[in-house]
C-alpha cells in the first residue's frame, strides 16, 4: 500500500488541490480564487519574460487586476519580443527594482492595492522594502512563507512551512510560523488542521533542537498558545505523512500519518524538501508569505507560469478586498 491509498480522505477535510481535473477542469484551489473575484495587485519589477507572461494569463484569467510597478522602458522592448499582451494594465514608471519595491509597498500601505507579487527582482530586495516598522505592512505577527503543495503520488495537499524567509528560527519565532500556516489552513477551509512539527526523529533528543522545538509546540498547543489545530511533534517526515509508518512505529497521534501542515526545522531543510517534491516528485505548488498586511506572493525565478499563477490564486483567496474602489488605468 502506498501512501497516496492509506492516507485518502474526503474532500471535505483535505486542502484545496492545485492540479487540473482529468478533462482540464480548473484546480479546486483556482475555483475557489475565481469564486472571490481579481484582486488589485502590485507586480514588482517583472523585467523578464516568465514573470511578465504571469501577470498576463492570471490577468486574462481574471485573478488579479493588475499594477505593474517597473521602467517602462524595459517592459516595451521586453513585452513585445515575448508577444505579451499588457493592454488594460496600468503601469507605474519607476527608475529601477529598488524603486519599484519601495513604491509597491506604498501602494499596498495606503490600500491601493491588497497584494505584491514579486518580478524578476531579488528577494531580498522586495522584502527588505516590506520588512521595516515605518514600511507600514508590519503587523503584530511573524512574517514567514507557506507553500501549498500536491503531488501526483500523495490523496491530499499539504502546506510546508517556512523554507523561505526565516534562516533559522527560534522556538519564539516558530510559534508564529505555526500560526501564520493554522491561519492559512483556516482561509482555505480546514477547521481544524493538523501540524506535523518535524524533525530528524520522532523521539524528544537533547542534543537535538529540533526536537525540544517540537515538543515545547505541541505543549504550547495544549496549552493554548497556538489556536485552531491539532499539533504534534516531533514527527520525521514518513510518520508525519503515512500512517502505515506512524503504525510501525507504534505512534499513536491524530496528526501521524494525516498532516495538513509540515513545519520544517529551518529554512535550509525545507528548501531542499520543496524543490526535491518540485524536481523529482512532479509536485504542483503554490507560494505565499503571511504576516503582513497584504499577502505577498513571493515567486522563484525558476518557476513555472503555472505556479506563479497558482500563487496568485493562492493570494487571491486570503487578499481581503475594499468595496467599492476604481481605478484609471494606463497602458505600455
Amino acid at each position: 500500500m502506498n501512501a497516496c491509498q492509506e492516507t485518502a480522505e474526503p474532500a471535505a477535510h483535505a486542502l484545496p488541490g492545485l492540479v487540473q481535473g482529468p478533462h482540464g477542469e480548473p484546480s479546486a484551489l483556482l475555483r475557489l480564487a475565481l469564486g472571490r473575484g481579481p484582486v488589485r495587485t502590485a507586480v514588482v519589477h517583472p523585467c523578464d519574460s516568465p514573470s511578465l507572461a504571469a501577470v498576463s494569463a492570471a490577468f486574462r484569467g481574471g485573478l488579479i487586476d493588475p499594477v505593474i510597478v517597473a521602467p517602462r522602458d524595459r517592459l516595451r522592448p521586453l513585452a513585445s519580443a515575448a508577444g505579451i499582451q499588457l493592454n488594460g494594465i496600468e503601469i507605474v514608471d519607476v527608475p529601477h527594482s529598488h524603486a519599484a519595491a519601495a513604491r509597491a509597498v506604498e501602494l499596498a500601505a495606503h490600500g491601493e492595492v491588497q497584494v505584491l507579487m514579486k518580478g524578476s527582482l531579488h528577494t531580498d530586495e522586495l522584502m527588505a522594502a516590506v520588512v521595516p516598522p515605518e514600511s507600514g505592512l508590519r503587523t503584530g505577527k511573524r512574517i514567514s512563507h507557506c507553500f501549498l503543495m500536491q503531488l501526483p503520488s500523495y490523496a491530499r495537499p499539504f502546506i510546508i512551512t517556512d523554507a523561505a524567509i526565516n534562516v533559522a528560527p527560534d522556538l519564539e519565532q516558530k510559534c508564529g510560523i505555526v500560526q501564520n500556516a493554522i491561519d492559512l489552513g483556516h482561509a482555505l477551509g480546514l477547521a481544524l488542521p493538523r501540524v506535523a512539527i518535524l524533525g530528524a526523529v520522532e523521539t524528544v533528543n537533547p542534543h537535538m533542537r529540533s526536537t525540544l522545538d517540537a515538543a515545547a509546540l505541541s505543549k504550547m498547543a495544549d496549552r493554548g498558545q497556538l489556536i485552531g489545530a491539532l499539533v504534534d511533534g516531533p514527527l520525521a517526515f514518513d510518520n508525519a505523512i503515512s500512517v502505515r509508518a506512524a503504525r510501525l512505529k507504534g505512534i499513536a497521534s491524530p496528526v501521524a500519518g494525516r498532516a495538513d501542515i509540515l513545519v520544517v526545522p529551518d529554512l535550509e531543510a525545507g528548501n531542499m524538501l520543496v524543490k526535491q517534491l518540485e524536481f523529482l516528485s512532479g509536485a504542483a505548488s503554490a507560494g505565499i508569505v503571511m504576516g503582513a498586511r497584504v499577502p505577498i506572493v513571493l515567486t522563484s525565478r525558476a518557476d513555472s507560469v503555472s505556479a506563479r499563477i497558482a500563487s496568485c490564486a493562492l493570494a487571491a483567496v486570503l487578499a481581503i478586498r475594499p468595496v467599492g474602489s476604481g481605478h484609471t488605468k494606463e497602458n505600455v
